[in-house]
């Protein structure tokens, strides 16, 4: 439902940040990854994951998209509810979460608070298997990671191959790592 909040920051703890849009101000639950991103008084853009309970509605922020990916994924996982998800992502940034699934580091997981030997597994073969840690593990150094994802979303969206797609975005990124949107899909379908 919502994608993105922008609007000035006007209270900022390491636990969260309340983003002013147009008046109104969003309590937005953060990990420290996005708390040292952030400026109290300064205008930012941040991306929200909403959370609806019956007794609740919350607000997950984000500063980038890769950071909401990898919370996404982590929520997927059996046994790993928000707040455990949001300790992830404050005791390593996205990126290293998704390097530990991919090297199977169990230790990495089971050093964060409410992460056990068996939730730390589970999380590495349920992440391992789903095939999702091509994409951002392999391209979230190149170029602009938010571009990238839009490029292999439109990708999927027009029928492609995932892993087609990844590896013809990820050879049109190193061949010119300076491509915008439009300049990306154009050369990935070309290889396509």
């Amino acid at each position: 439902m919502f994608e993105y909040l922008r609007g000035r920051i006007t209270e900022l703890s390491p636990a969260q940040a309340v983003v002013e849009c147009m008046g109104v101000g969003y309590a937005v639950h953060i990990s420290l990854q996005t708390f040292s991103a952030l400026r109290e008084g300064e205008e930012f853009k941040v991306f929200v994951h909403p959370i609806y309970r019956e007794d609740s509605q919350q607000l997950f922020g984000f500063s980038n998209k890769t950071e909401r990916h990898v919370f996404r994924l982590l929520l997927s996982v059996s046994g790993i509810g928000s707040n455990t998800a949001r300790l992830i992502l404050s005791s390593m940034p996205a990126t290293e979460v998704l390097s530990n699934i991919a090297d199977g580091n169990v230790e990495s997981f089971k050093a964060v608070k409410g992460v056990g030997a068996k939730t730390a597994q589970r999380l590495i073969v349920d992440l391992r298997d789903k095939g999702t840690l091509t994409f951002d593990d392999n391209l979230s150094s190149v170029g602009n990671p938010s571009i990238t994802r839009d490029a292999l979303d439109t990708l999927l969206v027009l029928g492609y191959n995932k892993a087609l797609a990844e590896k013809a975005v990820s050879k049109a990124l190193r061949e010119n790592p300076e491509l915008d949107l439009e300049g990306l899909i154009k050369q990935t379908l070309k290889t396509l």
